[in-house]
């Protein structure tokens, strides 16, 4: 078993909590590694890390930055396959799907690196302009169920800003953690610091006033006391939290197309997915025959161990959320609700739990209200698009929505769902420059892709110049001897 440590100004370093916490592989119920609980003096020792590469980094030229940047693409790349290993080891998540994941992501580094050279290389001083400058020191908080991914997201336009980073992974998906930063040892001491633990080294580094920015991706609960402490020290603070997607199902849509896009929407990575479909609303004209196909599709669906190359889906996190999910299909079968495949905790080892689709939800219940962030799909018959509009509209969060319809009108209605994301059809191309932002409880915080993220990440100054009188020059002094 492994006793795990953080990585602070490129070396390992032992945390100084006496703490430990058990990683354990969700596949089998076996504890794989050990994992420090983390302290304040960890987290100083991090951030001050962090600061003290934080100028030269920020300084260093936009294209050597960008050499480095690209070369940490390349070695994530080159190390997915393990970096997919560990990340299945600790989480569930089939091998193949991590893998082709992570290289995905790797890309963002070479994205960014071009990007930043064009957006933010220094324009002609002498005229009125707009300057970006790094915030500093970004704290990257990141959760367990994209552990490399969403880290790499951070890292790469974080970086390619200019900022330098203290990154924390989830106690349940430490593992990964520490294998990412292997691939990026390239980088100058303490640009990339680790640190490792729950909310022991989690909430000092949000409180650190060594920290200039914050991105959190995480839960409502602790997201509401990350920007508390944020705004108690005036920092920016990037919030994306859960989220309880709904897709529209028009009548005009054929039914077994439908039914593979809510498929794959509510069933990949088990459901734990932060745009996961967790409300389905159809309408009764297909409805009959868009539930029968969905049921198929669940039933098909192969559930078994991350790293067998015929696995779907994997297990869940742990056994708190496989509780939390079948507590929801429990209430929403108390409340009139019909499993009708799935819906049952299997028996052996593993926090495993089957494709389920339910019908009748009332729309009160738990799976309908609240993030079940499991293989789920509730399913509710509307008797029309605006009805179907209006429910997808309501709840508490506020994250992405999906409209799948053949009427221009009602895509065009779609739009004004309160959502950071909305979804026609499957979508398309992403404009370019996305720009977002979480509507309700679903976070805050206006982000994107592209130019919109360094935007994000940076500090801007409008700088106004005009020319400067010149003192008047007097006759020339005739020269002496």
């Amino acid at each position: 078993m492994r006793s795990l440590q953080h990585v602070v100004a490129g070396a390992r370093l032992a945390s100084l909590s006496t703490e430990a916490l058990p990683v354990v592989d969700p596949a089998t119920g076996a504890v794989i590694a050990s994992c420090p609980a983390g302290c304040a003096a960890d987290v100083d020792a991090a951030v001050a890390a962090a600061r003290a590469a934080a100028p030269a980094w920020a300084s260093m030229p936009l294209d050597e930055r960008g050499r480095m940047l690209r070369r940490a693409g390349e070695r994530v790349a080159a190390a997915a396959p393990g970096l997919a290993l560990w990340e299945s080891r600790e989480m569930g998540k089939p091998i193949a799907m991590a893998t082709a994941d992570i290289v995905g992501s790797a890309a963002g580094f070479e994205a960014y690196a071009t990007l930043a050279g064009e957006h933010l290389a220094d324009r002609d001083p002498g005229v009125s302009r707009v300057v970006r400058a790094p915030y500093g020191v970004a704290a990257l908080v990141v959760p367990w169920n994209y552990p490399v991914c969403i880290a790499i997201d951070g890292l790469a336009s974080l970086l390619a800003a200019g900022n330098t980073v203290v990154l924390k992974p989830s106690e349940k998906s430490p593992l990964s953690g520490v294998a990412l930063m292997d691939a990026l040892d390239h980088l100058p001491p303490g640009v990339v610091n680790l640190l490792l633990g729950d909310g022991r080294s989690g909430g000092p580094l949000v409180e650190h006033p060594g920290i200039d920015i914050v991105s959190f991706t995480g839960s409502v609960a602790t997201g509401r006391r990350v920007g508390e402490a944020c705004g108690r020290r005036l920092v920016p603070a990037l919030l994306e939290l859960g989220g309880k997607d709904a897709v529209v199902v028009d009548a005009d849509v054929d039914p077994a197309w439908a039914a593979t896009l809510v498929a794959r929407g509510a069933f990949t990575n088990t459901g734990q997915v932060c745009t996961s479909i967790e409300r389905v609303y159809v309408h009764e004209a297909i409805a009959a025959e868009f539930v029968r196909e969905l049921v198929a599709m669940a039933d098909s669906t192969r559930v078994g161990p991350p790293d067998a190359a015929d696995t779907d889906l994997g297990p869940l996190v742990d056994a708190r959320q496989r509780d939390v999910v079948d507590g929801h299909v429990r209430d929403a079968v108390a409340g009139g609700a019909r499993v009708l495949v799935g819906g049952r905790v299997p028996d052996g080892p593993g926090w495993y739990y089957p494709p389920t689709v339910v019908v009748d939800v009332p729309d009160d219940a738990t799976l309908m209200t609240d993030e079940t962030f499991g293989p789920v799909a509730p399913v509710r018959v509307v008797a029309s698009f605006a009805e179907a509009l209006r429910l997808a509209a309501s709840g508490t969060y506020g994250l992405g929505a999906t409209v799948l319809t053949g009427d221009p009108a009602h895509a065009t209605d779609a739009s004004r769902l309160p959502a950071a994301t909305v979804t026609v059809n499957d979508g398309g191309e992403w404009p370019a420059d996305a720009e977002f932002e979480p509507a309700r409880a679903s976070g805050v915080g206006r982000v994107g892709t592209g130019r919109a993220m360094l935007d994000a990440v940076t500090r801007p100054t409008t700088v106004i110049v005009a020319p400067a009188p010149t003192r008047p020059r007097g006759p020339a002094l005739p020269r002496t001897a």
